[in-house]
């Protein structure tokens, strides 16, 4: 395959496909399917690391900074003061890394983003020097908005949380996609490779899920399912589908042999 690299914050990744950590049934069961998804990029929530008091069971023994860029994120916030306070949190943790998934959510039910509150978070954190990926709604304004301010990724949800919808508004997907700059990263409510393969066939620069690994069946396989899906889907992208049009023979009509 021609060599395509995601830029994030300027560095270069070969995997497009970035997943999370969470709802595996334990921990050799998440460290396999991350293995097997090809994933270099892996999103921890900041709450999930400040509860391992004891450094010996960190969920960062198991995924290593040394092996993964691992993705700060402030899941459980519901305002911007918490979501700030998580980020510094997790920027400390890691040693002074700025790179992290911005989440403020409206409520717990809904787990849909609280889109004031993000772009307030947001305002800040980019003030602060945090490369801030953002979990947003599929609203163009808002989305345009934040990259005004300076996120450096875009993270327009499919689908609630959990829910593998799969892409429920894909034209608003597409608009944001054709006019955002920086990588639009599709986040949330994917539920099979199907789900995966399109949003990249739409040109969505990368997809981060967990969900729909984590609960499935056979993790460590779905996983792998997703890498390809992603891999294909992007490959389907730049290769450029044809038109849908009326039906065409795809064999030529001059020059038969006439029965």
């Amino acid at each position: 395959m021609i060599q395509d690299s995601l830029v994030v914050a300027g560095k270069n990744y070969s995997s497009r496909l970035l997943v999370g950590t969470g709802k595996y049934k334990d921990e050799a069961e998440a460290i396999s399917s991350i293995e097997a998804s090809g994933a270099e990029i892996v999103t921890v929530a900041v709450r999930r690391i400040d509860l391992q008091n004891d450094k010996d069971s960190s969920i960062l023994d198991y995924i290593s900074p040394d092996k993964y860029t691992i993705l700060p994120n402030t899941a459980g916030a519901y305002t911007t003061k918490d979501a700030v306070r998580m980020a510094k949190l997790g920027r400390e943790i890691l040693g002074g890394k700025n790179l992290l998934k911005l989440e403020v959510l409206d409520d717990p039910k809904t787990l849909l983003p609280n889109m004031d509150s993000t772009i307030e978070a947001a305002e800040i954190l980019v003030r602060d020097g945090f490369e801030v990926m953002v979990y947003c709604t599929a609203n163009y304004e808002s989305c345009m908005k934040l990259e005004d301010i300076g996120c450096v990724s875009i993270m327009p949800l499919a689908a609630p949380i959990g829910s593998g919808q799969g892409i429920a508004e894909p034209q608003k997907i597409q608009k944001i996609i054709d006019s955002v700059s920086v990588p639009v990263i599709i986040d949330a409510g994917i539920g099979t490779a199907s789900d995966a393969s399109i949003a990249m066939e739409m040109g969505a620069d990368a997809v981060l899920l967990n969900t729909a690994i984590a609960k499935s069946e056979n993790p460590t396989q779905m996983a792998l399912a997703m890498k390809l899906a992603v891999e294909s889907g992007r490959l389907a992208h730049k290769s450029g589908r044809i038109p849908k049009s009326q039906p065409s023979p795809s064999s030529p009509e001059k020059g038969i042999i006439e029965s």
